[in-house]
């Protein structure tokens, strides 16, 4: 027997999913009217789609930053679109939000437990099946990450294109906005380690090795010994640390100082623990 589906039927399926009217259609045809079967079906599409676009590139999206109340944990997520035109989209903006909000209460450790997180019935990862097959490109949960520390500021990049955390050894909650600007400091600078410690010694011998082969190819070293210019080479990884370790960086707010001396002029014995910086692409 079959079914009769109206265009207010239609019409609520798609407010469910988001679906095209066309697809809410078919699948209430072929589900004989029944919304759940409906749903499911939609669902087994947005599967298929994303199988079909999994070599696709996915290098738009939003990045979301959010911190708990009291500030001792945050997280970041990543959720990344094929075009700039989904990821501007309210819709997929707050559905970013919504995992990056579960996954702060929930505070897994990687991102397949955030994946395995419940969202209506389903999981966070199925629902971004769901939503590749509902929007028709490329959906993924690209990237998450988690900090937790005794204070814990974020930052997210105009539009939604990077997202921060940064980690203090001190709670300073008067602070905020300030500590916010080390976050701020993060997305513009770019650092790779919070200070030389934690830059690994195999890249540490990389750049000496870098700064070394210059000054042998270098005529006006042509007379100086090997072991000079290789001493020349490690002193000037000093340089180098003040590049890309977030303590040692030029301060971009306040010209003469650096992020270091920012934040013990703030409190005496205030420093970073640890950042996270989550970018699209």
């Amino acid at each position: 027997m079959s079914v009769t589906i109206s265009a207010a039927d239609v019409k609520k399926l798609r407010d469910m999913t988001g679906a095209g009217m066309s697809d809410c259609k078919s699948a209430l045809v072929e589900a004989e009217g029944d919304y759940d079967k409906a749903i499911e079906l939609l669902r087994k599409k947005g599967q298929k789609l994303s199988l079909k676009r999994a070599d696709r590139e996915a290098t738009e999206g939003a990045v979301i930053a959010l911190v708990s109340d009291d500030h001792k944990r945050g997280v970041v997520v990543k959720l990344s679109s094929e075009t700039d035109f989904v990821a501007k989209n309210e819709g997929f903006v707050n559905l970013a939000k919504q995992f990056a909000e579960l996954a702060l209460q929930a505070f897994p450790s990687t991102k397949d437990e955030v994946l395995a997180l419940g969202f209506d019935g389903i999981t966070i990862g199925e629902k971004v099946i769901e939503q590749t097959g509902v929007i028709g490109e490329k959906i993924e949960l690209a990237a998450y990450e988690r900090l937790e520390a005794e204070m814990v500021a974020p930052y997210i990049h105009m539009g939604n294109k990077a997202g921060v955390l940064v980690g203090f050894n001190k709670a300073l909650p008067e602070q905020l906005e300030n500590l916010r600007s080390v976050a701020m400091q993060v997305a513009a600078m770019k650092p790779i380690a919070v200070d030389e410690d934690g830059i690994s010694q195999e890249m540490k011998d990389k750049e000496v090795e870098i700064r070394l082969e210059a000054s042998l190819t270098d005529p006006k070293n042509a007379n100086k010994p090997k072991e000079i210019l290789e001493k020349i080479a490690r002193g000037s990884l000093n340089k180098f640390f003040q590049e890309v370790t977030l303590l040692n960086q030029d301060f971009v707010k306040e010209n003469g100082k650096k992020v270091r001396e920012y934040l013990t002029g703030l409190d005496k014995d205030l420093t970073v623990t640890d950042f996270k910086h989550v970018t699209l692409g």
